[in-house]
């Protein structure tokens, strides 16, 4: 290889090397990395929500049981069943308790004739008492026969007594009686719907302890409740009369709407976790809720049209200097709301200009702004070192709004 080859190899390799790095550096310095990510300022509707689980329930349940024991004989109503009030569902054999019923009467009978009998020994006792008082004042008898006399009055009378008394009881006995023969025959204490049917015919029920339930029935399914369970955390921002919206997994795509209907003040504690109940009124024309279907609820606690708003990044964003800082804003919450005093930063001409805000309702991801020195299309920074092109909680990621 000659030199001049030599020297033209050499040449065009370190031209090669210097294009290339010229390359490098052109790219480079084309696609610089922008320091700052930010977000928009902008204006729009904000919602803040509280989101709770419960159940879906009947406003009004009754448990039909039975008072007394013994078999069933007969059923007439069943799953579903429509019922009226004082329509007899259920039948107890009543062949016991109608003996029963005999029985005491035939008591009854022979204590009122015991008491008849009574009258007759005290009319005898007061008819011989007046005889032999009569002859005590004419000297014919002596004071000891008066006295006997006296004696057997006076016991004809508590006889007389004693079987009042025991009529009175055995009435007591009878009705008793009669009561628990009326008490085979069960019938619906309210208008409604049977949802639970709990016995079948030949079925022995004992109510000697407690009232065994052989009926549930709701009694209007049209209009139901939601149990819903509020975490204490969020229970003081729910209150009377709150719009809610709530899907069950049947339905998952049709959500139903109501309205906070009561919120109970007994705590509900489950591991060492407080809860306490907020009831949901729905209406249910359609009969598409059921009882028992598990309610994924949002209760919109707080709402606010066409303010000024900022992403709740905006409001983590430390610069690099403050970093290690907390602020301590003052902060007062009423119904949802929170007004907070806080400051962001702005990139304005490349730097970071602080700005101190009022903040007020916040959705968890937007955060209103009362007052401060901001307008819609400000850019505050949410985070240093990103791509300006990578995209922004106002661009998207942002949940579906809640339709109420």
């Amino acid at each position: 290889m000659t030199l001049f080859r030599r020297w033209k190899i050499g040449f065009l390799s370190l031209a090669l090397l210097i294009a290339i790095a010229g390359g490098v550096l052109f790219l480079r310095g084309g696609n610089k990395r922008p320091e700052y990510r930010t977000a928009k300022v902008e204006e729009g509707n904000i919602v803040a929500t509280v989101s709770a689980t419960g159940k879906v329930n009947a406003v009004v349940t009754v448990q039909v049981g039975s008072q007394v024991s013994g078999t069933i004989q007969k059923l007439f109503a069943d799953f579903n069943s429509q019922v009226k009030k004082g329509q007899i569902i259920g039948q107890i054999d009543p062949a016991l308790f109608s003996a029963q019923v005999e029985q005491a009467k035939a008591k009854l009978a022979n204590d009122e004739a015991n008491v008849e009998k009574a009258e007759v020994v005290l009319v005898d006792a007061k008819r011989n008492l007046i005889r032999m008082e009569t002859l005590l004042a004419g000297k014919l008898i002596a004071q000891s026969d008066k006295d006997a006399a006296q004696t057997a009055y006076d016991s004809a009378i508590a006889g007389l007594k004693v079987a009042q008394t025991q009529v009175q009881q055995d009435q007591a006995s009878l009705e008793m009686a009669e009561a628990n023969l009326r008490y085979t025959t069960i019938t619906s204490p309210v208008d409604g719907t049977v949802i639970s049917r709990n016995v079948d015919v030949g079925q022995t029920v004992a109510a000697s302890l407690q009232a065994p339930t052989l009926f549930t029935i709701a009694q209007d399914l049209t209009e139901m409740q939601v149990d819903t369970s509020v975490d204490e955390a969020d229970i003081g921002k729910v209150q009377v009369g709150q719009e809610a919206e709530f899907t069950v997994d049947a339905y998952p795509d049709s959500p139903f709407r109501g309205k906070v209907h009561d919120i109970y003040n007994q705590p509900i504690i489950v591991q060492n976790v407080t809860t306490y109940d907020a009831i949901i009124r729905v209406k249910n024309p359609d009969l598409m809720l059921k009882p028992g279907m598990t309610a994924n609820i949002t209760i919109r606690v707080g709402y606010k049209e066409n303010v000024l708003k900022l992403a709740n990044a905006a409001l983590r964003y430390r610069p690099e200097n403050l970093a290690k800082e907390v602020e301590s804003p003052k902060t007062i919450s009423t119904k949802g709301a929170r007004s907070n005093e806080a400051k962001v930063w702005v990139l304005r001409k490349g730097k970071e200009v602080p700005v101190a805000v009022t903040l007020g309702l916040s959705d968890g991801n937007f955060t209103e702004v009362v007052s401060g020195d901001l307008e819609a299309g400000d850019r505050v920074i949410i985070e240093k070192g990103r791509r300006e092109g990578t995209s922004s909680p106002s661009s998207g990621g942002r949940p579906p709004s809640l339709r109420f």
